[in-house]
């Protein structure tokens, strides 16, 4: 029997009992990829990391929900990032591997950016349904939309949905009955991305972005994601697609209905790069023998 160490964080939180919960196994040696699915399953969070040796970065990170491996996704890479720097001193500036590529990582205290893993650009396609039925997937209606929803991928390939209005946002109440309908990603994953900007709101001189992020658990079900780093980023890179003009700074406000609330910076640079920041916060650690 071998025992394995962990931690447990809150990302883009400001609070023991805000922002995204992540479990982070310290040192994954000796995993095999089912030992590493089973783990995540017992913790039941959205996503547990696990922490290898790398020949091209600081560190490996493997990124799994209860159900499957991903290749990316935010909210892991800033608390993995947090136990790196602790674990083997790597000051605030550090490199991770993950299968999507290898991410940058930078820090003041407890505040982190990582850079987006989009060397070749920004890749987007139109889905496969028509704006109407994928504003009724969403319980909404084509008039909640403020342009036509899109698939974009800065790391992690994610359906787009931009709304009207902040009210949209919060009226979007997706049927998990309708899931057979959903369009699935690269990795046959069903999500969707709600967002809408805050008319006439600017936090430190941020403009404000109300989002929800969607997505079909395995075994069933429509579940809501408190905060979310990979589709904050490809909000970044919808305003790519969309010729916004350059830069960008945005505070993206979610999870506040579930609970969780999360703060999200996004910075989009006069050259392209699209960066995404917030809080890591340790709130436990522990050992699981397996």
């Amino acid at each position: 029997m071998a025992a394995y160490a962990f931690r447990l964080l809150n990302v883009f939180a400001s609070s023991t009992f805000s922002g995204n919960q992540l479990c982070v196994f310290e040192d994954a040696r000796g995993m095999d990829d089912a030992t590493m699915l089973n783990l995540a399953a017992q913790f039941n969070l959205s996503e547990t990391t696990f922490i290898l040796p790398s020949e091209r970065a600081d560190a490996r990170v493997r990124i799994f929900t209860p159900g499957y491996e991903m290749k990316f996704a935010g909210h892991p890479t800033i608390g993995t990032s947090q136990v790196v720097r602790d674990r083997f001193n790597t000051g605030d500036e550090l490199k991770l591997e993950f299968i999507a590529g290898i991410v940058p990582v930078t820090a003041r205290g407890d505040a982190w950016t990582f850079t987006a893993p989009c060397p070749d650009g920004v890749r987007t396609a139109p889905p496969a349904l028509d704006r109407a039925e994928i504003a009724g997937l969403a319980g909404l209606e084509a008039g909640d939309l403020l342009a036509d929803p899109v698939w974009v991928d800065t790391g992690a390939d994610q359906l787009l949905l931009p709304l009207a209005s902040v009210d949209a946002v919060r009226r979007a109440a997706p049927d998990a009955s309708r899931l057979d309908r959903w369009q699935a990603n690269s990795l046959g994953r069903k999500v969707m991305y709600v967002f809408a900007f805050e008319e006439n709101a600017a936090r430190d001189g941020r403009q404000v972005v109300v989002a929800r992020y969607f997505y079909a658990k395995a075994g069933g079900g429509v579940h809501e994601d408190a905060g979310t780093g990979s589709a904050c980023a490809n909000l970044g890179g919808w305003l790519r697609h969309r010729g916004q003009g350059l830069p960008a700074s945005i505070l993206v406000e979610q999870g506040d209905q579930m609970g969780r609330p999360c703060r999200l910076l996004l910075d989009v640079l006069p050259d392209g790069r699209i960066q995404v920041g917030g809080r890591a916060l340790e709130i436990g650690r522990g050992v699981v023998n397996v």
